[in-house]
């Protein structure tokens, strides 16, 4: 005789990955994001419009992203999942990250190069300055110590080249925003974190982006299409290895890293910066820049999560 069926039992919670796996996301996010500089210079379109591009064609790779994240759910549990609500930390991070790229562009036209990168790279600081005041999270010591350490070595890597000039101060002030609107943006995804998935969070920011991205590069612009298919191909690399790549990885760690130690992505998105720039458009790339570039990896596992 077979013994008697036991009631139906929801399965046990899928097990949170390794720090292993979150980190090497962080990482891959990291070299995503610091190719795009790349991409945007063949783009073919002004900086606004490619920024809007960059956004709007990865929209529905970001939907088919978030049905498999539900059919998987759905897989696991055998019932369909609830639908999650909009939540105001999700619509932030659509906004949030408008403005990190509005004055990122901004900056990039009214100061040096160098300048803007290393003016961006200031962004951990408002992460460390926001993480107790807006989502709860302790800053310790040891983040504290790596965040010291990275910016030295940002400050090596980059702010070797920056120079002060009055005629470049606005510029000057828009890569300080830019900063400041990238850091709120990890504390904005982190917060999305804890109640949302990855794909649900980078479709529906992504969809506020867009939208915001859209009139401003109108205004601003106007002129929407690039000329040939390198100019087409040149934007989907931005949408697929930029944003759904580069920021979705950013996205998917901070549901299991802190917004602290992820925001150290911003460092090594600059070494690659400098590394792509020195192999693709022979940039010079020297021992001070090594220098500053072993002292962003120093830092970063100084931070480390020990727990």
């Amino acid at each position: 005789m077979s013994p008697p069926s036991s009631p139906a039992m929801s399965p046990p919670p899928a097990p949170a990955p390794s720090f292993a796996v979150a980190f090497s996301a962080l990482v891959a996010g990291a070299v995503a994001m610091g190719v795009s500089p790349v991409f945007v210079r063949f783009a073919e379109v002004g900086p606004f419009t490619s920024a809007f591009w960059r956004v709007a064609l990865s929209l529905p790779f970001l939907y088919l992203w978030a049905r498999l994240e539900a059919d998987r759910q759905k897989r696991c549990r055998g019932t369909a999942p609830k639908a999650t609500p909009w939540t105001r930390a999700q619509v932030l991070a659509g906004l949030f990250f408008t403005g990190d790229l509005i004055f990122w562009h901004l900056s990039i036209l009214n100061t040096t190069i160098a300048n803007a990168t290393f003016l961006a790279t200031m962004a951990p600081v408002w992460v460390v300055l926001g993480s107790g005041l807006f989502i709860g999270e302790a800053v310790g010591r040891a983040s504290l110590a790596g965040l010291a350490l990275c910016l030295a070595g940002a400050g090596t890597l980059v702010g070797s080249s920056y120079s002060f000039a009055p005629d470049r101060l606005t510029g000057d002030l828009f890569g300080i925003c830019t900063s400041l609107f990238f850091g709120l943006y990890f504390l904005a995804v982190r917060a999305a974190r804890r109640t949302a998935p990855t794909g649900v969070i980078m479709f529906r920011s992504s969809i506020v982006t867009a939208l915001c991205l859209f009139g401003f590069a109108a205004v601003m612009e106007g002129s929407f299409l690039p000329e040939t298919v390198a100019g087409l191909s040149a934007l989907l690399a931005l949408a697929l290895l930029a944003h759904v790549g580069g920021q979705g990885l950013l996205a998917y760690a901070l549901g299991h890293l802190s917004a602290v130690f992820s925001s150290l992505v911003i460092f090594m998105e600059a070494m690659t910066a400098a590394i792509v720039g020195w192999i693709v458009l022979s940039e010079a790339l020297g021992p001070l820049q090594i220098a500053g570039g072993a002292a962003i990896i120093a830092g970063i596992w100084v931070a480390r999560p020990r727990d």
